[in-house]
């Protein structure tokens, strides 16, 4: 699904050739083709499952890497040398499972020291938005709850959007994300996240992420750019951390009651409007809903509303049910 969603972006966002896509990506022109419509998440079908070969080996790979890390540079054999290395011991898989496995093992232990540096941040108009949760409480049909809140951010022009859900499941993600879409009238280029499991499966070295397949379908419905913050490194998307205090204080101090979370939902909206008239925090000559205006039209156009429904396999009951989140339901017998 990443490389679709990379493919669709490249195309209709940065309105890249199918041959420039097809040759900085090294995969055929008619794969981008084919993948250029491809909006739902392809399903595969393992027929068996992959048994790693290099696992025998490996005390013998590291053996070799800690041995010739005290040699010069230029006595160091490469990865395609130690992988030529592991055949003549008898090793049958791949070269790249050999050459994975190298450049972790020098990563861990010869990567360069990194001195953190702290520059301004700035956006452009239509650039970015920052996403985030934060649980409140509130009174709904005369029950104190805790409830979630999503919290919206445009970059540039300090918008913000805020939604409330009883639970900080995907499906709710997903469906906040539709919301807050509608409300800003377009997507921005660009979505800055925590790491959240609804968002990323799995944080990598640097900024590389694994992005949840059913979240890399929303984007790839909105062609926007999901960007992960670096872990405990709240100041990336330090505007909606800071929203989150405020939206506290402004909107459920003192406590706020409703009948219902429809109700709550549309007098967060209107809110969100009312204190777009505050003044900008930087172009303090003008409001916020004045700089929304000069935003606004540079947001792309959404064009149909993504289904955020997400689907699980289910084990059906002898009597016809199936367990979802602690409830039981009839299926067709």
């Amino acid at each position: 699904m990443d490389i679709i969603y990379e493919i669709r972006r490249r195309h209709l966002v940065q309105k890249q050739t199918i041959s420039a896509i097809a040759r900085e990506m090294g995969i055929s022109r008619p794969t981008v083709r084919r993948h250029l419509n491809t909006v739902e998440e392809p399903r595969y079908a393992r027929v068996q499952p992959v048994s790693p070969k290099l696992g025998q080996f490996e005390a013998q790979l590291t053996q070799w890497l800690e041995l010739e890390a005290k040699l010069p540079r230029p006595r160091r054999r490469s990865a395609h040398r130690l992988y030529e290395g592991l055949q003549e011991l008898g090793y049958s898989g791949a070269y790249d499972s050999v050459q994975r496995f190298v450049k972790r093992w020098k990563a861990s232990h010869h990567g360069p020291k990194l001195r953190e540096a702290f520059i301004p941040l700035e956006f452009a108009r239509g650039d970015a938005c920052q996403f985030d949760w934060s649980h409140e409480q509130v009174e709904l049909a005369g029950v104190l709850q805790t409830i979630k809140v999503a919290h919206f951010r445009l970059a540039y022009s300090r918008q913000m959007f805020v939604v409330a859900y009883p639970r900080e499941t995907q499906e709710m993600v997903l469906e906040a994300h539709n919301r807050a879409f509608a409300f800003f009238g377009g997507v921005p280029a660009r979505l800055i996240y925590d790491n959240l499991k609804t968002v990323v499966d799995a944080v990598f070295t640097g900024k590389e992420r694994k992005f949840n397949r059913r979240f890399l379908c929303l984007a790839n419905h909105y062609l926007f750019e999901p960007v992960a913050c670096t872990p405990a490194s709240g100041w990336e998307k330090g505007q909606v951390e800071n929203q989150v205090g405020n939206v506290r204080e402004w909107l459920f101090t003192p406590l706020a009651r409703f009948a219902s979370f429809a109700e709550l939902n549309d007098w967060l909206a209107q809110r969100c409007r009312e204190l777009a008239q505050r003044l900008h925090p930087t172009q303090s000559e003008r409001t916020i809903a004045a700089c929304f205006a000069d935003e606004q039209p540079l947001l792309r156009p959404v064009t149909a509303t993504f289904d955020g429904y997400v689907e699980d396999m289910m084990r059906v009951s002898s009597t016809c049910l199936v367990r979802v989140d602690r409830n039981r339901y009839s299926v067709p017998g």
